[in-house]
């Protein structure tokens, strides 16, 4: 069992691209409808403590999307809630009272043996068929990442994920992305395509940190997901539990 030290933590999202991802969750929340203008550049500017620069980066990318159309003198619009798919398109947490940015702190990263997993971890991973196409039963390594997730800075939720790590002998903290799934595909060349989520309510984990807000054994909401690959394999695994009094699990369909 190898473990990798924490610091630094995972690189950061430009913070165009961070607005990006904030607007189209917002707007697939419904804070703007379709149809609607947007406010002015530089108040919405002001709203988010950027620089109008860097929202016109955000609003053009958006706009390259499908999400947004821009009408020259008029203003910015909402042309449809969900365009080319987001970076935190499968993150379907939010806050209660929005959307909210995600982010995510690494508490710990490590490289197993499968069938070396013990107690209650082994409990989550072995009933769940063999990751990255191994043969049933064959022993493999994976990668466990131990993560506290964030919207707009505020802990909400704990998550651990198990990956395949046939491919990846050797992973270091500042070799991941705040988004997991854009490190697959930029590292591994593996693209999340579809994915299923079992949604209930469980124990928080005994490795939970203090900053998370709810004590180990406390009931929290959970999800337990199954991430396929482009090329239909199952390539991840992980479990997620959150605090229902800050943030909720929401999916939408149209």
């Amino acid at each position: 069992m190898t473990a990798t030290p924490l610091a630094p933590q995972p690189q950061l999202l430009p913070r165009y691209i961070q607005i990006t991802e904030l607007l189209q969750r917002e707007i697939a929340a419904g804070r703007w409808r379709r149809g609607e203008r947007l406010p002015p550049e530089n108040t919405l500017a002001a709203q988010l403590g950027v620089a109008v620069g860097t929202l016109r980066k955000s609003l053009a990318e958006l706009a390259a999307r499908g999400v947004l159309a821009r009408r020259q003198g008029s203003g910015t619009y909402v042309q449809q809630a969900e365009g080319q798919r987001s970076v935190y398109a499968f993150f379907r947490l939010e806050l209660l009272g929005g959307a909210g940015l995600p982010g995510a702190q690494l508490l710990q990263l490590q490289r197993v043996q499968r069938q070396a997993v013990q107690g209650a971890d082994a409990g989550l991973l072995q009933p769940l068929p063999a990751l990255g196409g191994a043969a049933p039963g064959q022993d493999q390594p994976v990668w466990r990442l131990r993560r506290l997730r964030l919207l707009d800075a505020q802990p909400v939720a704990l998550e651990q994920v198990w990956f395949d790590g046939s491919a990846l002998p050797a992973l270091d903290a500042a070799d991941l992305h705040e988004s997991l799934y854009l490190f697959y595909q930029t590292r591994l060349g593996r693209w999340i395509d579809h994915v299923e989520d079992h949604v209930s309510v469980a124990a928080v984990p005994a490795w939970a940190p203090p900053a998370f807000g709810l004590p180990a054994g406390a009931a929290a909401g959970a999800v337990a997901r199954s991430a396929w690959d482009q090329h239909g394999r199952l390539h991840e695994v992980s479990h997620t539990w959150f605090n229902p009094a800050v943030a909720r699990y929401a999916a939408r369909w149209r």
